[in-house]
């Protein structure tokens, strides 16, 4: 058991572009077990002493699956659902009393490995940092967010949306996956300061990086090996490609 991680999953979202809107996006399965309990697999294998999963939409198909095949997890649910910042703040209660490094997953990226997670956590811990960011580089990075690093390298200094950036940071090809490690006190203070202003009125999780660099607290990242790993799956074709690549990691 490893007494400094704990693993937060987002697993609350409706999946509105699959081709059933009515089941939670999480329960579509890769080798007939859903997406959410591949995740959970994940964090048991990195010996999380806790993982908390976040449920809303159809939120007793994914607590009555996860019960059933007994895995060791707190369920949580965000209602309303008001962005990811909000969803991780429903993870502060079952996180009480820990002190340590919380990995935030997200309940629809399957293919992700125990090596690349580790390799994350390992650089995190070997610098002192209030967030590190798995990336990944993407020979077409169009739609994503782009990591703005120092001059150096070494530190981020900058997240900024496709929509948002110049001509010049279009050309960045690192990516922001949504997979990060955070110490869980700079996490939730960070949280305490983000406000909705934004046309959705939701509470984006990357808001908090905005109060560390305000803060000048440190902020790391490291690309993950394979980007096929960070890929999240939104839409039935999405689906489809992970069965497939899951199936040929297996030969």
């Amino acid at each position: 058991m490893d007494a400094r991680l704990a693993v937060v999953i987002m697993a609350a979202g409706k999946g509105t572009r699959m081709n059933n809107p009515a089941m939670a996006k999480v329960m579509y399965t890769i080798a007939n077990r859903p997406m959410v309990e591949h995740v959970v697999d994940l964090a048991h294998d990195l010996h999380a002493s806790r993982v908390v999963v976040i449920v809303g939409w159809q939120k007793d198909t994914v607590i009555d699956h996860l019960r059933q095949k007994k895995k060791a997890v707190t369920c949580v649910e965000q209602n309303p659902q008001l962005g990811t910042g909000h969803a991780i703040m429903q993870a502060e209660e079952p996180l009480d009393g820990f002190f340590g490094d919380v990995l935030v997953l997200s309940g629809d990226v399957p293919l992700l490995k125990r090596s690349t997670v580790q390799s994350l956590l390992a650089f995190h811990r070997t610098e002192p940092a209030a967030a590190t960011i798995l990336t990944a580089v993407l020979d077409d990075p169009t739609g994503y967010g782009r990591i703005l690093r120092t001059e150096g390298g070494g530190g981020v200094t900058g997240i900024v949306e496709h929509k948002d950036a110049t001509e010049e940071q279009r050309h960045i090809r690192e990516i922001n996956s949504g997979i990060y490690v955070f110490d869980k006190q700079r996490l939730f203070d960070g949280l305490q300061q983000i406000t909705p202003n934004n046309v959705q009125k939701e509470y984006y999780l990357t808001d908090v990086f905005q109060h560390f660099w305000r803060n000048q607290y440190p902020v790391r990242a490291i690309p993950a090996t394979d980007a096929i790993e960070i890929q999240g799956i939104n839409t039935a074709q999405q689906l489809e490609d992970a069965r497939k690549m899951f199936v040929a990691r297996q030969s």
